[in-house]
């Protein structure tokens, strides 16, 4: 697999996984504004020509894995990503303004990493980790179209979205 992109007179392969959360940890992102919030982060990634390799939205946080061109650098690029979705999600969601206010829907830091060989395990970690959420948090959820790229998961069946309206763990009928 050549990964390996050029510019003018450069090559390179810069790739991040990078992971940020809604401020207070809020588990809004589900629910009416998940996709929203997909398809604001990938035309912003567009913008810049970054690629976003794998991601997922999980209900407080956000797990991208990212190639940024050289020319950019991690921070300007989360500044501006973090920035413009929240003037963007607020425009989209006016409601949310005044729930929350002052126009801040991200927290102030962000995680990154870089890739280096473990490329195949990073992307395996992302798309485990709603998952593993799942299975923490007692969720069910049901997607049939990936909010990052627009299309039908292709890990298998979809996952799916139900909150248990008791917050009780489901019946382990049957299961013995």
């Amino acid at each position: 697999m050549n990964d390996v992109k050029s510019l003018s007179h450069s090559k390179w392969r810069c790739k991040y996984h990078i992971v940020f959360v809604p401020k207070y940890r809020r588990q809004i992102i589900y629910g009416r504004i998940k996709a929203d919030v997909g398809k604001i982060l990938r035309d912003l990634c567009n913008r810049k020509n970054v690629e976003i390799i794998e991601a997922e939205c999980c209900p407080d946080h956000i797990h991208m894995l990212v190639t940024i061109p050289p020319h950019l650098s991690v921070s300007s690029f989360m500044g501006y990503l973090k920035s413009k979705s929240s003037l963007m999600i607020f425009d989209k969601h006016a409601n949310l303004k005044y729930k929350y206010g002052n126009r801040h829907f991200w927290c102030r830091g962000y995680y990154v990493d870089t890739v280096g060989r473990y490329e195949g395990a990073i992307k395996e970690y992302i798309r485990n980790q709603l998952q593993e959420d799942i299975a923490q948090d007692t969720l069910n959820f049901k997607e049939y179209t990936d909010p990052f790229t627009g299309e039908p998961p292709g890990r298998g069946q979809p996952v799916v979205i139900e909150w248990l309206s008791d917050h009780s763990k489901p019946s382990l009928e049957g299961y013995h």
